[in-house]
């Protein structure tokens, strides 16, 4: 079932095969986007309930009843029972015992001349999450980015989500929003909610970022509106690669390949590895297993397009392809998993041992499951508190310490032409 290709040193033939996977953005979907942003801005709530009335098919009489009760919250946290609770509990116990240790501290650095130097680091204000509704349900996407926020110390935090026809809001939704403390929450999505909470309406107040994922009419819409607000990414379709030695379990591979492929049919799973022998058995279980999974037909049409296995010579060999292809998500399965970190340059996360399986991040490892995808790990990293949290610098000259600098400053700003810069420094001693 999984194509193989045997490296060899070749770059092209990798990217070939596998790095061509991305929905690009029609102009089709670019200007729906943005009609619907400038219809939200020019008519706001009015604009909302057309919207809501034309995708999620719930007619809104009064745009009050975008927001959630409390009751609704209650209701919702009602309906999952206790031991939904208990499992999102542990959930946020196990995020905040990662990611407060990402919380960072202002400084202040003092010079025996009286300098003083520093750096503020604040939360943001106002952050929206975006949290897909419908028919999907996921509850662990309030906990990715609600937790590192709270740490950030954001205080004002909102959850834009669709809702079916009914117009009820999911309840696992509203539990986990419970959870972590949120109980602000609009019933409304796709372009038009990240619209609201980029621009503000009557009813919708403006926020500082959006994060959470989405559709592609969902991304575009961020992808529009930054720079009016910040945004945490531009998510593509998930990916995971696992590298493998001869010790690695087959089962355990084909299981966690289809862990992802079940996504989305531009899934990318991908096995890199240093024993062809296991290809065989592993192809196997992919049949075996597959057959009684709900998504099996998602699963199959993923593996075939963009699933496949990479012989390599060795493991070095085996880490230089997934720095390359920089995954979302790196397993890796081979005897001692500890000693290949360091060979390890680019991975949104990295899972090491049979036992450390992709899904436990993306539920309750503690790690955070909002990852750059596409290659994009090459620069950019998991969801954080960082992102949450602005900096900036501060620094105190006395007069005298100044003027040890003038002549040099006033030189550098006339080399680049800016003479009032330059003058800024020379008014200040012109007495003398």
């Amino acid at each position: 079932m999984l194509k193989t290709l045997d490296f060899k040193g070749s770059y092209e033939t990798i990217a070939d095969a596998f790095s061509s996977r991305k929905e690009d953005i029609s102009k089709q979907v670019n200007d729906a986007v943005n009609d619907i942003i400038n219809d939200v801005k020019l008519n706001g709530d009015k604009a909302l309930m057309k919207y809501c009335a034309q995708f999620d098919g719930f007619e809104i009489e009064d745009p009050r009843d975008f927001i959630v009760s409390k009751q609704e919250i209650l209701d919702g946290v009602s309906i999952v029972g206790k031991d939904f609770i208990r499992i999102i509990e542990r959930t946020k116990e196990q995020l905040i015992a990662f990611h407060q240790n990402q919380v960072e501290k202002s400084w202040s650095l003092y010079k025996d001349n009286g300098v003083l130097m520093g750096q503020i680091v604040r939360p943001i204000e106002k952050l929206a999450l975006y949290v897909p509704g419908g028919t999907a349900t996921y509850p662990s996407t309030v906990m990715m980015n609600a937790i590192p926020a709270i740490l950030a110390g954001v205080k004002d935090i909102s959850i834009i989500t669709p809702v079916k026809s009914d117009g009820k809001v999911n309840p696992t939704i509203l539990a986990a929003a419970y959870v972590c403390g949120i109980d602000k929450i609009y019933k409304v999505g796709g372009a038009q909610g990240v619209a609201a909470v980029a621009l503000g309406t009557k009813t919708i107040q403006k926020v500082d970022k959006i994060v959470g994922p989405g559709n592609i009419y969902v991304a575009t819409a961020k992808k529009c509106c930054y720079g009016m607000v910040d945004i945490d990414m531009v998510a593509g379709p998930s990916e995971i690669l696992i590298v493998a030695d001869e010790t690695a379990n087959p089962k355990y591979i084909a299981a966690d390949l289809m862990s992802q492929a079940e996504h989305d049919k531009l899934a990318s799973a991908i096995l890199v590895t240093t024993a062809p022998s296991l290809l065989e058995e592993i192809n196997h279980e992919l049949e075996r297993q597959m057959a009684y999974l709900s998504r099996k037909d998602i699963i199959k049409e993923s593996l075939e397009n963009y699933g496949g296995a990479i012989i390599v010579e060795s493991l070095e060999e085996a880490f230089e392809v997934s720095n390359y292809l920089a995954p979302e998500h790196l397993e890796v399965l081979v005897e001692n998993p500890m000693n290949t970190l360091p060979l390890i340059k680019n991975a949104g996360s990295i899972f090491l041992g049979e036992y450390t399986p992709e899904p436990l991040g993306d539920y309750m490892s503690g790690t955070n499951h909002v990852l750059p995808t596409g290659g994009t790990a090459k620069f950019y990293s998991a969801l954080g508190v960082y992102d949450y949290v602005k900096y900036s610098s501060y620094s105190y000259y006395p007069k005298q310490v100044l003027e040890t600098f003038k002549d040099d400053v006033q030189k550098f700003a006339k080399l680049e032409g800016l003479d009032a810069h330059a003058n800024s420094i020379a008014v200040r001693f012109e007495d003398e």
